[in-house]
């Protein structure tokens, strides 16, 4: 599964410090957070968690983070 999340993190290091995290924490493919786009899109590849339980665990991490239909 594909997760596609609407975020707030707004800079490379939040960017990298995040998805450091989310690499440590669960068993994923390939994940990115584009900061150019207006909805700071979280992007993960072989998701194998629910994408609540995602959302749950970036907003652990201080960052506002929703599904993105």
């Amino acid at each position: 599964m594909i997760g596609i999340f609407k975020t707030n993190i707004a800079t490379h290091s939040e960017s990298h410090n995040v998805l450091k995290a989310i690499r440590q924490h669960f068993d994923v493919g390939h994940c990115n957070v584009d900061i150019e786009d207006c909805d700071r899109v979280l992007r993960i590849v072989d998701l194998k968690v629910t994408e609540d339980q995602m959302v749950d665990f970036v907003k652990a991490q201080g960052y506002q983070c929703e599904i993105l239909e």
